[in-house]
């Protein structure tokens, strides 16, 4: 999902699929509204309110029950991520070599420049999440994150000729979705020139952002300081004209000032 504001200040809002209005300080209404970065002409949403599997289904009281035998889960991790690496690199996408090049970096300096120690982590972050013990406070994700990315790319357009033209579709429509809401709402003479991109994970969808509105200045907010140490490190290779920013802060609570960017994006952030 795709979330844009129109300078609707820095704190994340709960719920979606609403649209509502934020007043700032000085008493002007602002817009916000959230879309779906989809494959079709316009953003459109899925038809199933969950996957398959879940719910209450006696397939998904099944799957529970597997994954609570935790010596039995542990095995299906295993066997369920030897899968998609080898399903990624069949598709041509070097997860291992992408993965090793990122562990044997400098990574680990750039975390300590990057990191803020005061942070207060939710419970919820602390929880395992995408097979990894440590959810996302770990190198393994951070390094693995990039490849998973452009592999749920090339599963969302399995007609795309090559990984770059699914990710330049899937990222393309998120684009154009933010140039037409900002169109809409703020018009063609207000310009872009600060955006943030809270939950930016390493950094994928902050660099979009950063090269088609080359002349504002991004800003890259995760929780994860493993995560922005790894986007921080491949920036540092690009030598842009303006570098992103990257913050280590909670997207609920950002610590940003209101009224401070003209787009606010969250993009496929698990709500």
């Amino acid at each position: 999902m795709a979330a844009i504001l129109g300078r609707a200040g820095t704190t994340a809002t709960g719920g979606f699929r609403r649209h509502h209005q934020e007043t700032s300080r000085g008493g002007r209404r602002r817009d916000a509204v959230v879309v779906a970065a989809v494959t079709g002409a316009a953003p459109q949403e899925g038809s199933l309110e969950r996957p398959a599997w879940s719910g209450e289904t006696p397939v998904s009281r099944l799957v529970a029950a597997l994954i609570a035998f935790k010596p039995l889960y542990s095995l299906m991790k295993l066997a369920s991520r030897e899968v998609i690496i080898r399903t990624a690199e069949k598709s041509n996408i070097p997860w291992r070599e992408m993965t090793r090049k990122v562990l044997e970096s400098d990574v680990y300096e750039v975390f300590e420049r990057i990191r803020d120690p005061n942070i207060i982590y939710p419970d919820y972050y602390l929880s395992p999440f995408h097979a990894y013990d440590e959810g996302n406070l770990s190198w393994l994700a951070a390094a693995e994150a990039e490849a998973a990315t452009l592999s749920i790319a090339k599963r969302a357009i399995p007609e795309a000729t090559s990984i770059e033209e699914a990710n330049q579709i899937v990222r393309g429509n998120w684009m154009n979705a933010i140039e037409e809401h900002h169109l809409k709402y703020s018009g063609e003479n207000c310009q872009i020139n600060d955006i943030l991109d809270i939950g930016c994970s390493v950094g994928v969808s902050t660099r979009y952002l950063a090269e088609r509105f080359p002349s504002a200045k991004a800003v890259g907010l995760d929780l994860s300081p493993y995560f922005l140490a790894v986007a921080a490190q491949k920036e540092e290779q690009l030598c842009r004209q303006n570098p992103i920013r990257w913050v280590n802060a909670n997207g609920e609570a950002t610590g940003l000032p209101p009224n401070s960017f003209d787009v606010v994006s969250l993009a496929y952030v698990h709500l």
